[in-house]
């Protein structure tokens, strides 16, 4: 993917920001200053990027479980603010950002400023071909003076002072961010996009898992759920509570969290209550699969029964079901419980496994929470 070129700004050294990237700081400390130029700012602090840095990877590390990298201090530092704060893995950016401006826990400002060593001066290292080797290991005051007085930079660093050191962004590079902000963006997230797969290999949908967590849309999923339930009432897999038209909700066995996609060989109708407390937790299998089966093998047995039903299942499998192996294992007539259990398990289980080895907690509805919460 190539940057817009320029007349007067070195753009083959801008697309070689990220050529040498064993850790994620450079992809977030450079997000944040493109967002900040989008803002309309040419000077911004540490302690500003910083924060930005963090609220960017709030949802990458709590709600999709993402590697950041081996030993990661920006990850460390979102658990740890995590569980200070009580946030939850979906809040709201500015309600993070906010958080962070107010926060005085010492063990965050140390974290902070140790994101602050490296890559302020690391990042911009393709411009400084003269800077080579232990010319790097030196003092930050010294390594500022001698970046300073390179020419062509995109920023450059006034007097150190901790988390308030100032970067300035030299005029021209902020319009040539505001003039391609969308194609840079683009270049961005390509990047980081190829760094978390390798950081993450048996993850699903890293390019959905950049940004904060989105509504899904199931609207057919639910439709065909709501007509089953007027053929055959069902109760919830969880808290064996009935399901009405009403109180319906549709969860992912696995979590969309983990698996970023909306197959209907994961998806049941659940309790919205249930479904809320469950998060983008795994159900305990041992608890839960065998349920879950015997749900989906009623929702089969009806499918083929029913013709108005069938026409819904077909309107939901031209969205939700995109894997022909998979519709001929659990989906083809003729199957018994044993047969369609054995071939939900074969396609959940694997998922379910990786999901667990990726750090996604086990649940069990709460004792008590029916009776409490509905």
């Amino acid at each position: 993917m190539h940057l817009p070129p320029s007349q007067t700004l070195q753009i083959k050294y801008l697309s070689r920001l990220f050529d040498n990237t064993s850790e994620c700081y450079k992809f977030f400390w450079f997000k944040a200053i493109i967002a900040k130029v989008i803002d309309g700012k040419e000077t911004v602090t540490y302690d500003e990027l910083v924060n930005e840095m963090i609220a960017d990877a709030w949802y990458m590390v709590t709600e999709y479980h993402l590697n950041l990298g081996p030993n990661d201090t920006l990850e460390k530092l979102v658990h740890h603010i995590q569980h200070i704060s009580n946030m939850k893995s979906s809040e709201k950016k500015e309600c993070i950002l906010a958080f962070l401006v107010d926060c005085q826990d010492k063990e965050v400002k140390r974290y902070k400023r140790t994101l602050t060593y490296n890559v302020p001066y690391r990042l911009q290292a393709p411009f400084m071909d003269k800077l080579k080797g232990s010319e790097w290991n030196v003092s930050e005051s010294t390594l500022i003076t001698k970046i300073n007085a390179e020419k062509r930079l995109i920023y450059y660093i006034d007097n150190l002072n901790g988390m308030q050191t100032l970067i300035r962004i030299q005029p021209e590079w902020c319009d040539y961010i505001q003039s391609n902000k969308e194609i840079i963006k683009g270049w961005l997230q390509y990047n980081m996009i190829m760094y978390l797969q390798r950081r993450n290999p048996s993850v699903p949908g890293i390019a959905d898992k950049l940004s904060p967590p989105q509504e899904r849309k199931l609207e057919k999923v639910k439709k065909y759920w709501k007509l089953l339930i007027t053929i055959s009432p069902m109760k919830d897999i969880y808290g064996e509570k009935d399901i009405t038209e009403k109180n319906i909700s549709i969860d992912h066995f696995v979590p969309w969290s983990y698996v970023a996609h909306d197959e209907f060989w994961n998806l049941h109708p659940t309790l919205k209550e249930i479904n809320s407390s469950k998060n983008n937790n795994l159900p305990d299998w041992n608890k839960y699969f065998e349920k879950f089966a015997k749900t989906e093998f009623i929702s089969y047995e009806l499918m083929h029964k029913h013709d108005r039903l069938r026409v819904e299942f077909e309107k939901c499998a031209r969205e939700h079901l995109n894997n022909d192996e998979v519709r001929r294992k659990i989906y083809r007539d003729g199957l018994q419980f044993s047969e369609f259990a054995r071939g939900l398990e074969e396609v959940v289980q694997p998922v379910y496994t990786a999901a667990k080895n990726c750090g996604f907690k086990e649940w069990i509805l709460p004792l008590g929470f029916c009776e409490k919460g509905l």
